[in-house]
């Protein structure tokens, strides 16, 4: 007998993980494909290892060919008694001897007498049924199991049984989803708690308390600010299923961007069910048709010259349970077929091409499963039908903030302290600083870092500042490049009453967070993006900063067209204001006025070509820069006096070819850089500004210095490198205080011995010059080292042994 083993890899079976994709009723038909296959192998073996057929001569011929039946074996001729047939003996009085008749043919004549008639006269579906059960059942199984072989169809199932079994058994799926639980706890009694108390006073912003907090808190699954209670340790990740999930979670990306393209998954379900139902009409009709020639008895008419008889019949000896296997396989089609147009009815009775997480937002709280459709839906509705779960399970693994979180574990893995607290190092404010560089999130462990001083976050994505921020005791700046970042409330609270220091840098408005504007305690701002000329009315996500009471710095790197009106905002405590305008015009400067307090403006790569009037009336003015402007005169410049503490004034990288004389009327002036500019000629009236401490002239086009230089008492540096300068007035060097002088890159030839009067000089440049030697009265700057001492080494050379050794004893 043919084991029934033998036939399991024609089923889907042969993958036990396939069974997540078969409803009730194809497992169901699968059992009846089953049993009619048992069936069928059943009546096969019975065919092949018993008798097929018996067949005896008809002694009693008709005269026609048509008459010739061997119906009185089924039913008794008429009027025929045993003596009419057979051969008897009288023994006694009511006692007769039978003998049976013989027909004299040998076991030849009979073997090829059963054959010929098995062959002519037994019907053929009497002869081939057990075969076309068989045949029939390996349609069906093949019918159902096909899309799972089909190449274009079977990757795609392997594929998705595999995500789905291994997002069912995900760590990852049981942590999210318990998280979401406690989560969802925790909002409905904090929400009872707010219900039945008075409600706190709410973070001050300009559209109420409300907005500000609906944007503060995301819409996504984040941790509670007031939750403080640990993580179990049952839900840790390690840091390996931290890995695999983040690998489940591009798979699932993957492979739902690869299925919905299409629907050929549904489409060939269809298809093969389908043919399920057309094969089970055709069997059905035929078969109910054809049971009614399994007969018992069969007539057969044999040629007379083989045997004598012209008349046969035959007995099937398998036709009784040939029949009774027939009826049964009929019921067992039937019922097949029910269940195929069930499963047509349920393939277009609902909408198989859509698939909506609905229920499973409902349930889970994480609004951002997005429903899907074409073929990734048809495989989640019939995963539905073996277990709801799966779909649920499956669900956290679409989910972005999901993902996010999960990254923000293998994050916290990535991250320990130990590793951050290596990349503490110390700002240019001299602050404590940690700096993190494109990471997909912010660690946690940053948090557990209590001296720093300075947060800088560069190219990181989804920042949510959590309540813990408040470990951070020292915390005082937050750098934020191109890094928009979201608080909870606590967090808020926190920077509100810490946070010193903001810079920000973004690429678009909507980057710009609103709870920059509630940092009432903020000293310093500054911002760089594209900022649009109205701060206060072209976007609604900019607005007032009269809220920033106490800042006193604003910088703005951007591309306006005039001073945003919202600055006048901080007329009462604006102390410093800068503006880079990266090559744009700047045109209107009427907010400047009204920033009363203002002491220090510095207006860069504003394409500026005059000196702007709303300068002169800032009283209290104390440094003025307007570095890389196009500026080619600063005849206004005695407007300045206006500006009486005006102290630094910064006119480098413009294209200024003269200075005017009434500069000397800035008797304040302590600091003045020309340096990069065109300018010929110094006006000697320039020395009359007697406070000077700070002069560039670096990088000019002077052929001379004016005499008047020695005036400068005050000055203490003093730079004119770069220039054209043949020679050095005398006086220059009677300005005792001098600690730095940069005459490198002229046309000098002599270097008077005055410069031994230089007492204070640390610095001292004359490299690229035409000197042939150096005075040996240079020996006599006390504080002058030979590191101090910047010419060409064959100069220094020429430098008496004795002056070299009290330079290096310095």
């Amino acid at each position: 007998m043919i084991p029934v083993n033998e036939f399991r890899n024609i089923a889907s079976d042969q993958n036990p993980r396939f069974r997540v994709l078969k409803p009730w009723w194809d497992v169901f038909s699968e059992y009846l494909c089953i049993a009619m296959l048992m069936m069928g192998v059943f009546g096969c073996t019975v065919q092949l290892t018993q008798e097929k057929i018996s067949c005896l001569p008809d002694r009693v011929s008709e005269t026609s060919d048509e008459d010739m039946n061997c119906n009185h074996l089924r039913k008794p001729r008429e009027n025929k008694s045993l003596w009419d047939f057979a051969i008897t003996k009288q023994i006694a009085p009511n006692v007769v001897e039978v003998f049976g008749r013989k027909n004299d043919l040998d076991i030849h004549q009979y073997i090829f007498i059963n054959s010929f008639c098995y062959e002519r006269a037994v019907h053929w579906y009497a002869k081939y049924f057990p075969y076309l059960v068989v045949i029939h059942t390996m349609i069906f199984m093949v019918a159902s199991s096909f899309w799972f072989k089909f190449p274009g169809t079977s990757s795609k199932i392997e594929l998705f049984v595999t995500i789905l079994g291994k997002c069912f058994d995900s760590p990852w799926t049981t942590r999210a989803i318990s998280e979401v639980s406690e989560e969802r706890e925790d909002e409905r009694a904090v929400a009872w708690r707010k219900n039945t108390s008075v409600r706190p006073s709410a973070v001050e912003s300009p559209d109420g308390d409300d907005e500000a907090v609906i944007f503060i808190r995301s819409t996504s699954v984040v941790s509670d600010s007031e939750k403080d209670e640990p993580e179990p340790a049952a839900s840790v990740l390690d840091k390996k299923e931290g890995e695999q999930a983040k690998a489940l979670f591009e798979k699932v990306k993957k492979f739902r961007t690869h299925v919905e393209e299409a629907d050929l998954l549904y489409h060939m379900y269809v298809l093969q069910t389908s043919l399920k139902v057309f094969k089970f009409a055709v069997i059905t009709i035929y078969s109910v048709i054809l049971v009614s020639n399994i007969e018992i008895v069969v007539t057969c008419v044999v040629p007379p010259d083989l045997t004598g008889f012209s008349l046969f019949c035959c007995n099937n000896n398998k036709a009784h349970l040939f029949c009774k296997l027939a009826y049964c396989y009929i019921s067992f089609v039937g019922v097949y077929g029910l269940l195929s147009i069930y499963s047509l009815y349920w393939l277009f009775h609902r909408p198989l091409k859509e698939y909506s997480f609905e229920q499973v937002r409902l349930e889970m709280g994480i609004n951002d499963i997005p429903d899907v459709k074409n073929d990734f839906a048809f495989l989640l509705h019939l995963s539905d039908q073996y277990d709801p779960l799966y779909a649920k399970r499956f669900a956290v693994f679409l989910s972005e903030v999901s993902e996010s979180r999960l990254g923000q574990v293998n994050l916290n893995h990535e991250w320990p302290v130990k590793k951050l607290r290596s990349r503490l190092s110390r700002n240019t404010s001299d602050r404590l600083e940690l700096h993190l560089f494109m990471l997909p999130g912010l660690p946690d462990t940053v948090f557990e870092l209590p001296e720093v001083e300075s947060l800088k976050l560069e190219l990181i994505s989804n920042v949510m500042i959590p309540g813990t921020v408040t470990q951070l005791t020292a915390l005082q700046e937050l750098c934020l490049i191109h890094c928009p970042a979201k608080l909870q409330l606590a967090a808020l609270t926190h920077l509100r009453e810490n946070l010193k220091v903001l810079r920000l840098n973004f690429e678009s408005l909507e980057q710009v967070p609103l709870w920059m504007y509630t940092l009432q305690n903020l000293e310093e701002l500054h911002i760089s993006g594209p900022l649009s000329s109205e701060l206060s009315r072209s976007s609604t996500y900019l607005f007032t900063l009269r809220e920033l009471k106490n800042l006193r710095v604003l910088t703005l790197r951007s591309k306006l067209t005039k001073i945003p009106s919202a600055v006048a905002d901080l007329a009462g405590q604006l102390l410093s204001l800068c503006v880079h305008n990266e090559g744009s015009r700047l045109q209107a400067f009427s907010s400047l006025k009204k920033l009363v307090n203002l002491a220090s403006l510095e207006l860069t790569a504003c394409e500026l070509e005059r000196l702007p009037s709303a300068v002169f009336s800032l009283t209290n003015l104390q440094e003025l820069d307007l570095k890389g402007n196009r500026l080619t005169t600063v005849e206004e410049i005695l407007s300045l006096q206006h500006c009486r503490r005006l102290s630094t004034l910064k006119l480098w990288h413009n294209s200024i070819t003269s200075i005017p004389e009434q500069i000397c009327k800035l008797r304040s002036l302590e600091t003045l850089d020309l340096s990069w500019n065109k300018i010929r000629n110094l006006p000697p009236r320039l020395c009359y500004c007697t406070k000077l401490q700070h002069l560039d002239l670096s990088r000019n086009q002077l052929t001379s210095l004016p005499p008047e230089i020695g005036i400068l008492q005050s000055l203490w540096h003093f730079s004119a490198a770069y220039n054209s300068l043949e020679a050095l007035p005398d006086e220059l060097f009677s300005c005792k205080r001098l600690r730095t002088l940069a005459l490198g890159n002229n046309s000098i030839s002599f270097l008077s011995p005055r410069v031994g009067n230089l007492a204070h000089l640390i610095n001292l440049e004359l490299k690229g010059n035409r000197l042939e030697s150096l005075p040996s009265e240079i020996g006599d700057c006390g504080l002058l080292k030979l590191t101090g001492l910047i010419v060409e080494d064959s100069l220094l050379d020429l430098l008496p042994s004795e002056v070299k050794r009290r330079m290096n004893e310095r």
